[in-house]
């Protein structure tokens, strides 16, 4: 038996859906022909891919290497089939990428307008993602391209500067911190916090920062994204810590106030990170060296005049 895309697509599904019946009701196709299947995949590697038990199947250490490996392969062939049916739509290419959401609110809107206009027939296909998820899919080849702040992360990757921003504190305007032109993170820790992911580079930040400090967030809520975080910081739920350049686009709306943190870790580098470079398609490529150029001066004084 050769190996074919429907059978490691099917070994894909299983093991993320955890259940063979899971996996068939997704693939919408009987559970016995894909048992069927995965045998198959077993006899013919002439090893074990799976434990099977009562509570559901675990992929064993050469079932996450294929995992690895047929999610690449799945990966590239739905590149042939997408370009190909972009070609005949006239798309002609298609670049997934996954960023956070400070990349989204602050940079990117601008930035993928400027693509699209310089590149009309590539379609981009942005979603929103944790910093650790980020280089989580863009090590297994879930998306070609990733823009996170850089930190410690264990994935093979290759890293390319992308931008910066400041992080700031937001509260209600009549908070004791509000009058103040700059404050200490540990001057905020008394005060309970609306906060972000639980899972963010922020949030892991904030929360490492405070360790050391001796103290912990006091977590009121945590909630997943910048207006939602504004929004209850407003109604008194708490303050919150989130990039200057996002906050000011709810300064004019909301009764917030901005306070500048002074700490040097409040200003944090973003990045860009693919699985390897030469190994992108062209349209990703395009879109990376895109990213990575820095905007004219024309372009620069447009961004700044939209922010004020």
């Amino acid at each position: 038996m050769k190996l074919d895309p429907l059978s490691l697509r099917l070994f894909v599904s299983v093991i993320e859906e955890g259940t063979i019946a899971a996996a068939a009701a997704r693939e919408h196709i009987v559970a016995s022909a894909v048992s069927k299947r995965l045998s198959e995949l077993e006899i013919a590697l002439d090893t074990q891919l799976l434990q099977r038990s009562n509570k559901g199947i675990q992929p064993t250490e050469a079932g996450l290497a294929l995992l690895s490996l047929a999610r690449g392969v799945l990966h590239d062939l739905d590149d042939v089939y997408v370009q190909m049916r972009e070609y005949s739509s006239g798309t002609r290419g298609y670049v997934r990428m996954f960023a956070n959401i400070s990349a989204i609110t602050q940079f990117l809107p601008a930035e993928l307008s400027r693509f699209v206009e310089a590149y009309p027939l590539i379609q981009v296909h942005l979603e929103e993602k944790i910093s650790s998820v980020i280089t989580k899919s863009v090590a297994e080849s879930v998306a070609d391209i990733g823009i996170f702040t850089l930190g410690t992360h264990a994935q093979n990757l290759e890293i390319f500067p992308y931008g910066a921003d400041e992080l700031v504190l937001i509260t209600p305007r009549n908070h004791p911190l509000a009058k103040k032109k700059s404050v200490r993170f540990s001057e905020t820790l008394e005060y309970d916090f609306v906060g972000l992911h639980a899972g963010g580079s922020m949030h892991v930040q904030l929360a490492t920062v405070a360790s050391q400090l001796g103290k912990s967030l006091k977590l009121r809520m945590q909630v997943t994204s910048f207006d939602a975080q504004c929004l209850m910081v407003e109604a008194g739920m708490g303050i919150g810590i989130l990039p200057r350049n996002s906050a000011k686009n709810f300064l004019k709306a909301l009764n917030i106030n901005v306070v500048t943190l002074n700490e040097s870790w409040a200003m944090r580098k973003l990045v860009i990170c693919v699985r390897s470079y030469d190994a992108l398609s062209l349209a990703a490529k395009f879109l990376v060296d895109h990213l990575r150029k820095p905007p004219s001066p024309a372009q620069l004084t447009q961004i700044a005049t939209q922010k004020n």
